[in-house]
């Protein structure tokens, strides 16, 4: 697994061997990326159910101002460490080491907002909705924001959630993307290219 763009472009990334971890895979992440384009540069972050933080740290490669990485696995947590000391990132990020609930209640608690977040939990336990609930219900995302998540291609989302309005979705394989805008901000069709 390595970086696939940016200033980092073509690094390897420490191998995980923790089982649950689903990285996504290259060529998904080099799509994404794809899609969403010049607005990652300067953005603020968010790589929830982080695993590897492949996603993020793809996104602090490519211009992202500053990531949070949170996941309830200490040995995910600590491989994200690794990349990120690795790719000299460490004073643009943050790892959270919690249950990703407690996690998004404690950065809305203390005010903070995100430009992009990126939500890839395990397939098949019901974590897509109820994290993309509380990231619309605490209104974690700027106005302009972007939530990304990614599920199994047959999982079925809902149109809303709190302030979130689906305004994309992609398949690459068993992977679907589905993207997010804030609802107020939403003006319809598709995200980027």
């Amino acid at each position: 697994m390595r970086i696939t763009g940016g200033t980092h472009r073509g690094r390897r990334l420490v191998p995980w061997d923790e089982e649950g971890i689903r990285p996504m895979r290259d060529f998904v992440r080099t799509a994404l990326f794809n899609i969403l384009g010049d607005v990652v540069s300067g953005a603020r972050f968010l790589d929830l159910f982080c695993g590897t933080g492949s996603v993020g740290l793809e996104a602090l490669s490519r211009g992202a101002a500053d990531c949070v990485f949170l996941d309830q696995s200490p040995a995910a947590c600590g491989i994200v460490r690794e990349n990120l000391a690795q790719l000299a990132f460490l004073d643009r990020a943050k790892v959270v080491q919690g249950d990703f609930a407690d996690g998004l209640e404690d950065l809305a608690r203390v005010g903070r907002q995100f430009d992009l977040a990126f939500s890839g939990p395990p397939y098949g336990k019901g974590l897509s909705k109820s994290a993309l609930r509380l990231l619309g219900e605490r209104r974690l995302l700027a106005s302009e924001g972007l939530v990304i998540t990614e599920v199994f291609k047959k999982e079925i989302l809902s149109e809303t959630y709190g302030a979130l309005q689906r305004v994309d979705e992609r398949t690459y394989g068993d992977n679907l993307l589905v993207f997010y805008g804030v609802r107020e901000a939403v003006g319809g069709g598709a995200v980027g290219g």
